[in-house]
């Protein structure tokens, strides 16, 4: 397989962007776009001089993969058309509305042998990736994740609009099964949760302190990490990490300069090194795409798969659930 067919389903302003990007990608033969919305799809296509096919299923006909970055209440019956046909999919965040869509679609993924792909872009952030050496281990987790109010994404609660990127990372770092969950929140501006903040307690003793909003007036989004001997901040807005560690200050192997720590016992004496890991300028969804691609042209296993998409959403409903049901209970 030399070059990759492939289409794009919905082109608002997400789908926009995987056109564009799409384009600038060589294994790609990005072959046309569809979206119900007529205008807009002239608009995208015009811009990016790409066919625009009148139907979803004569555009599948000619493609081997496919971006689905309709609004999140139709990706699984669009996905689901598209996986009966055998063909390959890049969801966007989340991946569906429920448990039991996902489930459909990660079934028929699997029965027809394709690859289903879900657009968690954080992963594929440049602070993220500049820890790729690094062994993370974290065993308490903090993380803002705040944003000015805008009108769209806000059919959904924060929860899932915003604080799932961070769920899914969580869940990418720490490995191990949820053990609890506590959450509350309020509605603000919409009638869905604006501000969340949820506690999530893991089997192998880790937790994690996640907090969302989308009203604020200040822009945050960062992660700070707790593990033995270490401490890493991400900054996943400005793209940087940070790392403190506590190393041996008497070790022969580690000649980095550092703040010296008295431990009380001369034979334990240890020093605090810092570290600011090299960030390379890279666009996070072109490196998803690309990346989904690859997983496509190689029969691989993808970057974020369904199965990892399914558990994010998992963890996003019971915080949000737990939130809507606070609320109720106390008429708000």
């Amino acid at each position: 397989m030399s070059q990759l067919n492939v289409g794009v389903i919905g082109v608002g302003h997400l789908g926009r962007l995987h056109t564009s990007i799409y384009k600038q990608i060589p294994e790609v033969n990005l072959v046309g776009i569809f979206d119900v919305e007529s205008e807009q799809v002239q608009r995208v296509a015009t811009e990016f001089q790409v066919p625009v096919f009148d139907d979803m299923n004569s555009l599948a006909e000619q493609v081997d993969a496919v971006s689905v970055v309709v609004p999140t209440t139709n990706h699984h019956d669009v996905t689901m058309q598209l996986l009966a046909q055998g063909k390959h999919c890049l969801i966007e965040k989340p991946i569906t509305t429920t448990i039991a869509e996902a489930d459909d679609l990660i079934a028929l993924a699997q029965k027809n042998q394709v690859i289903v792909q879900v657009g968690h872009i954080e992963r594929f952030n440049p602070a993220l990736r500049a820890l790729e050496h690094v062994d993370l281990n974290p065993m308490f987790i903090e993380s803002h994740r705040l944003a000015s109010f805008n009108p769209r994404g806000t059919d959904v609660a924060v929860v899932l609009d915003l604080m799932i990127h961070d769920i899914d990372i969580i869940l990418h770092l720490v490995k191990s099964r949820v053990k609890a969950i506590h959450a509350s929140g309020v509605a603000v501006i919409t009638n869905e949760v604006d501000i969340a903040n949820a506690r999530i307690e893991f089997e192998n003793g880790a937790a994690a302190n996640v907090t969302a909003s989308r009203i604020s007036q200040k822009k945050m989004r960062k992660m700070r990490l707790f593990q033995r001997s270490a401490y890493i901040s991400i900054d996943f807005l400005q793209k940087f990490s940070e790392i403190y560690q506590l190393v041996d200050m008497t070790s022969e192997t580690d000649a980095r300069l550092g703040i010296p720590i008295d431990m009380g016992d001369l034979n334990q004496q240890k020093k605090i090194v810092y570290e600011k890991p090299d960030v390379h300028d890279e666009n996070a969804l072109l490196l998803e795409l690309m990346s989904f691609v690859n997983a496509v042209k190689n029969n691989t296993r993808p970057a974020v798969s369904a199965e990892d998409g399914r558990e994010a959403l998992k963890v996003a409903i019971e915080i949000t659930g737990m939130i809507k049901d606070q609320l109720q209970s106390l008429g708000l």
